[in-house]
């Protein structure tokens, strides 16, 4: 790890222990300038919106001018990025040398950076692993530490920095707010950057369910329990409504399906998708996994509120969801039989 990582996950610890009193007068603060609490009527809530998906994808690809063709066909406006502060958010859960398929593909999170900052941002890369409280060890086990030393990239440990309160613009679970992350608050756009995984508790977890990662462990605790215990569903439509802007990249290139998110077998799809919409993004990872995107409690909370996950009001840019379907293995329990659905239906 690079001594400047390793001074600011050091930094962030000790601020978190100190945050508690001051927590209050930043989030104050933060709302004055206008930089959180953006309410669940966004423009993200458009009746249409649009998700981009590109095929023949692999990691030594061009994969940041898919990106850079992906966000401009989505309704990213480059010129509108010079000078913002972009937090690129990757999935690092669990990472093991073992299992590159569980954790974003550093090339990917690489080439979403230069993306943006060849379109004038500043980015930082930001994650906050769920199942590891060593963050340095979940960099280096995913490869992704040695990739953003290469590219000059700052990084932000989101379980261990500041915080401030956010109001619950959601209100489906019975959280009052959240603690957010100062690099959260802070910036102007969140990118969600997961990997396309089945999950053994919701189904899928993709775009929405990645923002898990934006909660801080020094305050949810260790998978995130407080979030668990008020309601998984319930907990990622309200993270989704209390954040700033958000869009996707997702990383779907080799995938996991099965027992998902940290143990399920690798499968190759070499799709990337991305879009202003999350919903929208992530009811089309449904159809192309062969899953119906309402029957996910989650994706049918944000209907119509976050974002449309109806086929008809999701308008295809790149390739058609239809021409790289592939259906994924699913768990035989109880609570996730009947996510499967038949192109027909998926198509409605």
């Amino acid at each position: 790890m690079s001594l400047h990582s390793r001074s600011s996950i050091q930094s962030n610890r000790e601020t978190a222990n100190s945050v508690d009193r001051r927590t209050l007068l930043l989030g104050g603060s933060f709302a004055a300038a206008g930089l959180i609490g953006y309410p669940i009527v966004r423009d993200a809530m458009r009746a249409r919106a649009s998700v981009f998906v590109a095929r023949h994808q692999t990691y030594a690809g061009p994969i940041r001018r898919t990106i850079e063709d992906g966000l401009i066909a989505s309704g990213i406006d480059p010129k509108g990025l010079l000078g913002k502060r972009v937090l690129l958010k990757p999935n690092m859960v669990e990472p093991s040398r073992d299992i590159p398929h569980m954790t974003t593909h550093p090339a990917v999170i690489i080439a979403a950076a230069e993306a943006f900052r060849g379109w004038g941002a500043t980015v930082t890369v930001g994650e906050g692993p769920g199942h590891v409280r060593d963050t340095e060890m979940a960099l280096v086990e995913s490869g992704v530490q040695e990739a953003l030393d290469a590219a000059e990239l700052p990084f932000a440990d989101l379980n261990y920095e500041e915080v401030a309160w956010v109001k619950n613009r959601g209100r489906a679970s019975r959280l009052a707010g959240f603690y957010f992350p100062r690099s959260v608050v802070e910036a102007d756009l969140v990118v969600s950057m997961p990997k396309m995984k089945t999950h053994h508790w919701v189904g899928v977890t993709a775009s929405m369910k990645n923002l898990y990662g934006v909660i801080p462990g020094i305050k949810y605790g260790w998978p995130k329990n407080v979030l668990h215990h008020a309601g998984i569903p319930e907990t990622v439509f309200d993270i989704n409504a209390s954040l700033p802007k958000t869009i996707a990249i997702v990383d779907g290139i080799d995938c996991m399906e099965g027992d998902g998110p940290i143990l399920g077998s690798r499968k190759h799809m070499g799709i990337l998708a991305m879009g202003i919409s999350l919903p929208a993004v992530d009811a089309t990872l449904c159809r192309i996994m062969g899953i119906a995107p309402e029957r996910i409690s989650y994706l049918l909370l944000a209907a119509n509120r976050l974002g449309p996950i109806a086929n008809r009001l999701v308008h295809q840019q790149g390739e058609r969801w239809e021409s790289v379907t592939s259906p994924f293995e699913i768990l035989n329990r109880p609570h996730l039989r009947g996510l499967r659905a038949e192109i027909g239906e998926l198509a409605s």
